[in-house]
C-alpha cells in the first residue's frame, strides 16, 4: 500500500494538532482550568473531576504508587501523602525540602546516585530501599518537564508485604535445612499437637508416618523423675502456655530402636509473642545409659574386690603374725606380701582388671634382683595369660618362692639359677603346669617346720578344684609345680 504526499501532510498536521491539545491541557491541569479529565478505558470511559490545586491533588493521590516531583536540584516540587508515610516523615515537611534529606544516611547516598543516572540518561526502575519501621519500596525516577520546568518524577511502589513474604520464604528454607541436619530427632508441633515438621533422625522415635499425626498419638513418653501421671499430651501443653521444658529424661517404650531420650520443648514464636506451636527435641541416650549401666558394673565390682583383697589383708597378717617369732620378722615378711599383691593389683590396674599375662606377673615379683643377676634367671613360654583372680593368687606364689629363693636358695649366692617355665602341653585338654626349678645354690633339706609361706604357695589356688601347687625340696635344687585352674587360662 502506497501514501501519497498529501496523505502524509495530513497525518502530520494532526499529529501536531493532537501535540499541541495534549499541551495545552497538560498546562491547563497544571493552572487549575480544567475541571474534569476523562480516561478511556478498555470497557467504559472514567471521568475525573479536577477543581484547581485540590483536584489535581486527589487525582494524584488516588494513584496507587506513592509520587514524587522533583526539580533539576532534587527539591521537592509535590509529593503524595502514601510518600511521606513510607519514608515516616511528616507530609508538611516535604515541600520544598531537598529530597535526600528526608532519607536514611545509606539511601540518600544511593538515590543521589540513581538521580544522577537519571539526569545522564539512565534508566531507573524497580531500585530496592528499605524504609523506617520495617518497611520496603521501590523507586523509579524519569526525567520530565512541565512547560518551563525541568526535573524528575520519582514514583514509590510499597513492596514491604513482598519483602516479608521472601524473608519468610527464606526463614522457612533455613528452619528445615536446621532441622534436617541435626542430628537428634526434631519435630515440630501446632497449637493442636500435630507434627508439621519431623527430621531424618525422628524416624527412630517413630516407626511409620509423622507429619500430619498428633504427637501424642505416635510417641508415648513416660518421664521416670516425674510423679507417673505425666504424659505426653501434659509434656506440649507446658509449651503451649509457654513454659520451656529443656533436657528431662523420657522412655520412649513404642520407639522401634532407642527406648532412652533427653527431651526438650520448647514455645514456637513466629510472629511477636504470640505462640503457634512447639518445638521438641530428642537426644539419643542410649550410649550414656549403657556407660552408666557399665559404671554401676564396675562400681560393683570395685566394691567386692575390695572386700575381698582387705579380707585377703587381714588373713595375710593373721597368719604371717603366727608364723613368726619376732616384731622384726612379721614386719619384714608381712610387708613383703603386701608389696607383692600390690604389685599383682598395679598390673591388673594398667590393663583396668582384663587378664594378666603369666610373664609379666613374673617380672614384676623378680624386679628387685633383676640388675645384679639377671642371667641367673630364666623364664620360657609364659605366653598365656590369667584372668584377675589368677593373677593375684599367683603373684603370691611367685613372691614366695622369690624370697625363699633370696633367702635360702639359689638366689642366695653368686652361683644359682632360676628357671621358670610352662610345661609342654599333651593336649587341649590337659591343665596349664608352670615349673619352678632352682639348681646351682646351697644344698636343699627340708625344712623341719610348716611355715606360712608353704601354705601360701599351696593353698592359693585352691579356690579351684583344678588348681594346685606342689612344692618339692629337692637336694639339687627347690622345685614347684604349678597348676593353673583350667577355666582361668586366657591362651
Amino acid at each position: 500500500m502506497t501514501t501519497s504526499p498529501d496523505d502524509a501532510s495530513a497525518v502530520i498536521a494532526e499529529l501536531e494538532r493532537r501535540l499541541a491539545e495534549a499541551e495545552e491541557t497538560l498546562a491547563a491541569i497544571r493552572l487549575g482550568e480544567v475541571d474534569a479529565l476523562v480516561v478511556r478505558g478498555a470497557h467504559a470511559d472514567e471521568i475525573f473531576t479536577i477543581e484547581g490545586e485540590a483536584g489535581y491533588r486527589d487525582f494524584m493521590e488516588a494513584m496507587d504508587p506513592g509520587a514524587v516531583a522533583l526539580d533539576s536540584h532534587g527539591h521537592v516540587l509535590y509529593a503524595t501523602q502514601r510518600v511521606a508515610t513510607l519514608l515516616g516523615v511528616p507530609f508538611d515537611q516535604l515541600q520544598g525540602r531537598h529530597f535526600s534529606e528526608t532519607l536514611s544516611t545509606e539511601n540518600s547516598a544511593r538515590f543521589e546516585a540513581l538521580l544522577a543516572a537519571a539526569a545522564a540518561g539512565q534508566p531507573v526502575a524497580g531500585a530496592r530501599f528499605a524504609g523506617r519501621s520495617d518497611s520496603h519500596f521501590d523507586i523509579s525516577i524519569g526525567a520530565m518537564r512541565i512547560g518551563t520546568v525541568s526535573g524528575y518524577a520519582v514514583t514509590f511502589t510499597d513492596v514491604t508485604e513482598r519483602v516479608r513474604t521472601e524473608v519468610a520464604e527464606q526463614n522457612e528454607r533455613i528452619a528445615r535445612a536446621v532441622i534436617a541436619s541435626a542430628n537428634e530427632a526434631v519435630l515440630v508441633c501446632d497449637r493442636a499437637g500435630i507434627v508439621t515438621h519431623a527430621n531424618a533422625a525422628a524416624a527412630g522415635v517413630h516407626d511409620g508416618e509423622l507429619v500430619g499425626h498428633r504427637f501424642a498419638d505416635v510417641v508415648t513418653l513416660v518421664f521416670p523423675g516425674a510423679t507417673g501421671l505425666m504424659q505426653s499430651e501434659d509434656f506440649i501443653a507446658l509449651a503451649l502456655s509457654g513454659t520451656p521444658v529443656q533436657g528431662i529424661e523420657a522412655v520412649a517404650p513404642n520407639a522401634p530402636k532407642v527406648k532412652d531420650y533427653l527431651v526438650s520443648i520448647a514455645p514456637l514464636r513466629v510472629v511477636g509473642d504470640q505462640i503457634s506451636g512447639c518445638v521438641i527435641t530428642m537426644v539419643d541416650l542410649s550410649q550414656r545409659k549403657a556407660a552408666e549401666q557399665q559404671q554401676l558394673l564396675l562400681m560393683a565390682e570395685l566394691d567386692h574386690r575390695v572386700k575381698n583383697t582387705l579380707a585377703l589383708v587381714q588373713s595375710i597378717s593373721s597368719r604371717t603374725l603366727s608364723a613368726e617369732d619376732t616384731l622384726e620378722g612379721y614386719q619384714v615378711a608381712f610387708s613383703g606380701r603386701l608389696q607383692a599383691l600390690a604389685a599383682t593389683h598395679n598390673l591388673l590396674a594398667v590393663r583396668s582388671w582384663s587378664n594378666l599375662q603369666i610373664g609379666d606377673l613374673l617380672a614384676a615379683e623378680l624386679a628387685p634382683y633383676l640388675d645384679h643377676g639377671a642371667d641367673r634367671i630364666a623364664a620360657e613360654g609364659l605366653t598365656f595369660s590369667v584372668v584377675p583372680r589368677a593373677a593375684v593368687a599367683l603373684g603370691l606364689i611367685l613372691h614366695e618362692l622369690t624370697t625363699n629363693a633370696v633367702k635360702y636358695g639359689a638366689l642366695s649366692n653368686d652361683q644359682g639359677k632360676v628357671t621358670v617355665f610352662a610345661a609342654e602341653r599333651a593336649s587341649e585338654d590337659a591343665p596349664f603346669v608352670i615349673e619352678w626349678r632352682e639348681s646351682g645354690g646351697p644344698p636343699v633339706g627340708a625344712p623341719t617346720r610348716r611355715g606360712f609361706g608353704r601354705t601360701v604357695i599351696s593353698h592359693s589356688l585352691r579356690y579351684s578344684a583344678t588348681g594346685s601347687a606342689e612344692l618339692n625340696f629337692e637336694p639339687g635344687g627347690v622345685r614347684c609345680r604349678i597348676v593353673v585352674p583350667h577355666e582361668d587360662v586366657v591362651i
